[in-house]
């Protein structure tokens, strides 16, 4: 979708993982990140991943023409790798920005559709499963320069926190929006 760009957040360390889970494959033999990624390719016309500096994209299994932001201070945590990326896109002319996470690949591309039909410049959208809020969030343009402030370890939770007026939840049939791979029991 033209209006929104998508950023993939891939820096973390996943220490509960045990190694490094974005090379971990799922049920059906794929790769996790690349997984994400593909689907995020499938309604996105922008897609950008944000890896550690000494991350081989080959090696993660992401094609050859996939964007990458680099982090130096990835390990500082996921508001550094979101700041990172986001400061990397503010040129960009999209009027909202997906964040989306590398280790939920069983999001249904029909609800991220919905989730940028509901997306504006002003405000931040993020989906409901019965009434648990998910990922992505997609962060209207207002809410840019907020997120290259981030830092440490709390993802963009002090900027929803702080323009609650802002937000607009959609109500989802889809339990992707919550499951992510923690540990390799989560991959099936």
């Amino acid at each position: 979708m033209a209006d929104v760009i998508a950023l993939i957040l891939a820096a973390g360390q996943g220490r509960r993982f045990g190694s490094d889970k974005r090379r971990a494959l799922l049920t059906d033999g794929r790769g996790l990140l690349a997984t994400c990624v593909a689907q995020a390719r499938q309604v996105f016309d922008a897609v950008w991943v944000v890896l550690r500096e000494d991350d081989d994209p080959a090696v993660l299994g992401l094609p050859a023409d996939q964007p990458v932001i680099r982090c130096a201070d990835a390990q500082q945590g996921m508001g550094h790798s979101l700041a990172a990326g986001v400061q990397v896109l503010l040129g960009r002319p999209e009027s909202a920005l997906a964040v989306l996470l590398g280790d939920m690949p069983w999001i249904d591309p029909a609800s991220l559709r919905q989730l940028v039909q509901a997306s504006d410049a002003e405000h931040i959208v993020f989906p409901l499963h019965r009434g648990q809020r998910g990922h992505p969030v997609l962060f209207g343009r207002q809410h840019w320069s907020a997120l290259t402030q981030l830092h440490g370890d709390q993802g963009a939770k002090a900027v929803l926190a702080a323009h609650e007026s802002a937000w607009r939840a959609i109500s989802l049939d889809d339990p992707g929006v919550l499951r992510d791979v923690d540990t390799p029991q989560a991959l099936g």
